[in-house]
């Protein structure tokens, strides 16, 4: 996947008009062009930062039905989430795994609370489930959770779901849909929509943001999958429009391994402001999270309120016997949640808790023919996918084709890639090729940073094959450095950035204007 051969076929396409184009390379947006790129149809992407930029690379790292859904009520969501992590798991074996949890119980009535529930949640999964709930002892507890706190402690209720990296799973979804003939293209802003004189949506204008080129570009449909910005994009068309999203805001925070030892990770059901903290081992890290905060706006780098930091650290500290300070922190992560507004608060003006707000998708069509889908979670992207591309078809009037992403192995497939790859099982087929650079080249061999499980090899990698353009790109997406340690991926900065110049031809002034400017952003990663 080479971004210049895709600004290639853009430009030699002309004014021929794509099937579908979809603007926002998040997760939803990369999804629908799988989706669309297997049916067959001429499908361009295009993103207006990096892929993942936004909320897509900033979840809590589960694949999940959502335990706190089906307390809900939300019982049809949390079936096909369970269908869809099964898929996953059967599509990217390398990227997906099983994930034990526990619920602790200091409370008498907890035990079998929650046990009959998570029987629910077994129930549910039918031939997709990940394992057997059960209900465990105190002492069953205690070793599958040595750092637990004990006072009080009476026991647990063990279930199972879905583990996986976000951002390099985007990656691989981009390569499945670029193997299957889509074009996808990382900065390039779309700028306005071209209406016909009947007021209907004709293409996008866009601006390739490395050169400052401007492009026009015909479109049978065009689907706005922006996310946080849904609503900008939406305006560009009908300044007037009403905002369909309510942003709210998310944190985690990361530590040493050394704060959950095991293979476990805990649940907590109901924390203080009523939403379901997680502390889970993720790359040889424990993060912590997350918090439920309303929000004003969108913003791609969105920074943590410090109520938030001290809440996560509070809540942390009820139920780990080591007690996590800021001074332990090595990074923090904000996520944004593009939820979809309570129709009464947009109507009367009223304020609805984010937590409350549906985590179910929406298909809107606006007067343009402009057709947004915004909403759902990482765990449901495709069936998201296949419900957006089969309305593109009928606003387009394209030919009608059926999904075909179901059984579909996302790129890098390769069953049992933990056992046999460790630390580069994320690459699953990949891995092979990247190793032969490390080979070919002893520097490329070592290691960033000794508190870091990354080589200069995957720099390289990424650069040559998955369209790093930046030192964000690497440290932040496709390696997740700044996510794990925020320290260590500053003290790499300028030593990655003259191996990323070397591989796109760029000057001193390019490395020095990037690590200034990758130092000063993830600055915030870090507590004040």
């Amino acid at each position: 996947m080479k971004r210049e051969e895709m600004l290639q076929r853009i430009k030699a396409r002309g004014e021929k008009p794509w099937d579908i184009v979809v603007i926002g390379g998040g997760a939803t947006g990369v999804g629908v062009a799988v989706d669309a790129a297997v049916r067959g149809y001429d499908v361009l992407l295009l993103e207006r930062e990096d892929f993942g930029k936004g909320t897509s690379s900033r979840s809590t790292k589960l694949v999940h039905g959502g335990v706190r859904y089906l307390e809900q009520g939300n019982v049809s969501l949390v079936m096909e989430a369970l269908k869809e992590r099964g898929l996953l798991r059967q599509n990217a074996p390398h990227l997906v795994h099983d994930l034990p949890f526990v619920v602790p119980n200091y409370s008498w009535w907890e035990a079998p609370f929650y046990g009959i529930g998570m029987k629910i949640y077994d129930l549910l999964a039918a031939k997709y489930s990940f394992g057997k709930s059960k209900i465990l002892s105190r002492e069953e507890t205690m070793e599958r959770l040595p750092n637990i706190e004990t006072a009080g402690l009476r026991g647990g209720v063990v279930y199972h779901d879905g583990q996986f990296d976000d951002t390099r799973l985007l990656t691989h979804l981009a390569m499945t849909a670029a193997d299957h003939g889509a074009t996808l293209l990382n900065y390039a802003a779309v700028t306005s929509l071209t209406l016909g004189e009947d007021g209907f949506i004709q293409g996008v204008i866009v601006e390739e943001r490395e050169s400052g080129e401007t492009i026009s570009i015909a479109a049978k449909s065009v689907v706005n999958a922006t996310g946080i910005f849904t609503d900008e994009v939406r305006r560009m068309a009908e300044p007037d429009v009403k905002a369909m999203v309510a942003p709210s805001q998310g944190i985690h925070l990361v530590f040493e391994r050394s704060f959950l030892r095991g293979e476990t990770a805990i649940m907590v059901p109901h924390t203080s402001d009523g939403r379901v903290m997680f502390a889970i081992p993720w790359h040889g890290h424990t993060v912590v999270g997350t918090t439920d905060t309303p929000i004003d706006g969108p913003s791609y780098e969105p920074k943590p309120f410090e109520q938030e930091i001290e809440f996560v650290l509070e809540t942390a500290g009820l139920y780990l016997s080591r007690k996590p300070t800021r001074a332990d922190i090595l990074s923090i992560y904000v996520g944004i949640r593009p939820l979809v507004k309570a129709t009464e608060t947009s109507e009367k003006g009223g304020q609805t808790k984010t937590s409350a707000l549906s985590r179910d998708h929406t298909i809107h069509i606006d007067g343009s023919g402009l057709l947004t889908i915004v909403g759902g979670k990482w765990t449901t992207y495709r069936h998201m996918a296949e419900d957006c591309v089969n309305h593109a078809t009928t606003l387009g009037t394209l030919p009608d084709v059926p999904c075909g992403t179901r059984d579909l192995h996302i790129h890098g497939y390769l069953p049992d890639a933990e056992a046999t790859l460790g630390e580069m099982a994320v690459y699953g087929s990949d891995a092979a090729a990247i190793e032969a650079l490390a080979v070919a080249s002893p520097e490329l061999a070592e290691k960033l940073h000794t508190s870091l499980p990354y080589r200069k090899a995957e720099v390289v990698w990424a650069v040559r094959e998955e369209m790093a353009r930046t030192l964000d790109d690497v440290l932040a997406r496709r390696t997740r450095a700044l996510l794990l340690n925020a320290r260590a991926a500053i003290e790499v900065a300028e030593d990655v950035a003259k191996l990323m110049a070397r591989e796109l031809g760029r000057d001193g002034a390019w490395i020095a204007a990037q690590v200034t400017e990758f130092r000063a952003m993830a600055a915030q990663y870090l507590p004040t």
